[in-house]
């Protein structure tokens, strides 16, 4: 039998790409692969070695497929391999600006010029090989009412759905997804992992999915390749996977727990632009937003005090991430709505920094536009200041605390290596230092574990516990995994989404 793809003693060209040892690997026809492991373990260099990106010293990757995938009545030329073969990270930009483009840009579709590409023309563009698999997606992935819609009005959620119909329109042989089920709704979690079963059983698809969380492996999936510490495993059953895997329990050393619990309290009473002790944080009246003529938010009354620990929820496309944004004054519409926070109205005399000193804040969004090399603990040190980049070098104080929250995250051993050298994971936990480093009133933290494995995810959950149990904390926190909530969560906002 021949493989699809196979390597045999692969070593990378290039010194700064190569594993800890030579990889052998073999994916037959009718096996479906999950690569998994730790964060930095090796899955992304993998994959690069799989997609030919990262070229081999002499035996190249070989790949079992050349006309394959072309359903009988279509075109019999020859497929390119990158035709065949497709890799979704889902590390998509919409630009090389701070976190507060993404919402300028929204903000802004009036300036786009007219021939711009719409959803619903990008993918019909698409030459499908698999007869009435678009309206199968179009309906599964419910994206009839944003055909019509640019690409930047699209959720996050919302532009996966996007990328994944695209790519599977195009019928690949192989299909490389990256975390393909963070940031979709339990619903479309759930459609997705049916879709591809139902493809990997009626076509020759070959899926490959790199999870950081196990409990995404769909059960369609063969064959797990563990990566750990640069090496690649040997492939094993999913069966055999799961039986070799151990839960953590307490991941946080009790030495740190105690030393965010010891944090000096701030003197709330002195600070001007800040409510009377569990005074309202938040407080939206009849709060609505549009762009263009779709509305995102409508009619939203919504108070949070102080000490509360608030989950918002929606699907994929109810607002929950524009909502954030007006708390944290990155939308330009906030000006416009009837909000107040921390007890002042907003528009009446505060800066957008006298907002930002209280909050700690990341986002999916945030994390796919912070592009800054900068070494990782300047990146955490930038959250003393809210800036994206560190212009103002840290006091050394300041720069004792970064070292300590990165302590806190895990992440110490990496302060000098510069942030785009780290993995997905690495940069999430960077990020989720930065929002901690300044000691915040209120915590936004929007899909925070995104791209965490296990472990990191059971310390980021401890972490955020830990704090929350001091006085004057206030906790917003976005998930679609109900088990990624941290205990002690004492209230719910559910958004319905506007068709």
């Amino acid at each position: 039998m021949t493989p699809i793809i196979s390597i045999n003693n692969g070593i990378t060209r290039h010194p700064d790409w190569r594993m800890a040892e030579p990889v052998n690997l073999e994916i037959l026809p009718g096996e479906q692969i999950a690569i998994c492991g730790d964060n930095a373990a090796g899955k992304s260099r993998l994959v690069e070695i799989l997609t030919g990106h990262y070229p081999l010293l002499q035996n190249e990757v070989h790949y079992g497929f050349d006309n394959s995938g072309v359903e009988a009545g279509t075109p019999t030329q020859k497929r390119l391999i990158s035709e065949q073969l497709r890799f979704i990270s889902f590390r998509d930009s919409y630009g090389d600006q701070d976190g507060t483009y993404y919402y300028q840009q929204r903000w802004n579709q009036h300036d786009i010029d007219e021939n711009t590409p719409t959803v619903g023309y990008l993918l019909e563009k698409v030459e499908e090989y698999h007869k009435g698999l678009r309206e199968k997606l179009y309906d599964m992935f419910a994206l009839g009412p944003v055909l019509d819609k640019y690409i930047i009005s699209l959720s996050s959620g919302e532009l996966r759905k996007f990328q994944l119909t695209r790519t599977l329109l195009s019928a690949p042989r192989v299909l490389i997804l990256d975390n393909p089920f963070i940031g979709l709704d339990n619903t479309t979690r759930n459609l997705l992992k049916e879709l591809l079963e139902k493809l990997t059983q009626t076509t020759e698809l070959t899926v490959i999915l790199v999870l950081s969380k196990y409990d995404d492996i769909p059960e369609f999936i063969t064959h797990v390749v563990h990566v750990e510490q640069l090496v690649v495993k040997k492939k094993l059953t999913r069966n055999e996977f799961f039986k070799s895997i151990h839960t953590p329990t307490e991941v946080l050393p009790q030495n740190l727990a105690q030393w965010i619990v010891n944090l000096p309290q701030k003197d709330i009473t002195s600070i001007s632009f800040y409510p009377q002790d569990g005074g309202e944080i938040l407080n939206f009246q009849d709060v609505n937003i549009h762009y263009g003529n779709r509305t995102i938010l409508k009619n939203i009354n919504w108070t949070v005090c102080e000490g509360e620990r608030w989950t918002l929820q929606g699907e994929n496309g109810a607002g929950k991430s524009t909502l954030l944004s007006l708390v944290c004054a990155d939308n330009p519409q906030s000006y416009a709505c009837n909000i107040s926070l921390f007890g002042h109205r907003r528009g009446t005399g505060e800066s957008i920094w006298q907002i930002k000193k209280h909050i700690g804040y990341v986002s999916p969004e945030m994390h796919r536009a912070y592009l800054r090399d900068l070494p990782a603990i300047d990146i955490v040190a930038s959250g003393l200041s809210d800036s994206v980049g560190l212009y103002t070098r840290p006091r050394p104080e300041q720069r004792n605390i970064c070292q300590e929250w990165m302590k806190v995250f895990g992440i110490e051993h990496l302060k000098d290596r510069t942030f785009l050298k780290l993995s997905s994971g690495e940069q999430r936990l960077c990020l989720l230092a930065r929002a901690f480093v300044k000691d915040p009133e209120l915590l936004i933290l929007d899909e925070p574990l995104h791209g965490l494995d296990l472990i990191n995810r059971q310390r980021v959950r401890e972490v955020i516990k830990t704090f929350c149990q001091r006085n004057h904390k206030t906790l917003v926190m976005v998930t679609h995994y109900q088990e990624e909530l941290p205990e002690g969560i004492t209230h719910n906002i559910t958004l319905k989404k506007n068709m």
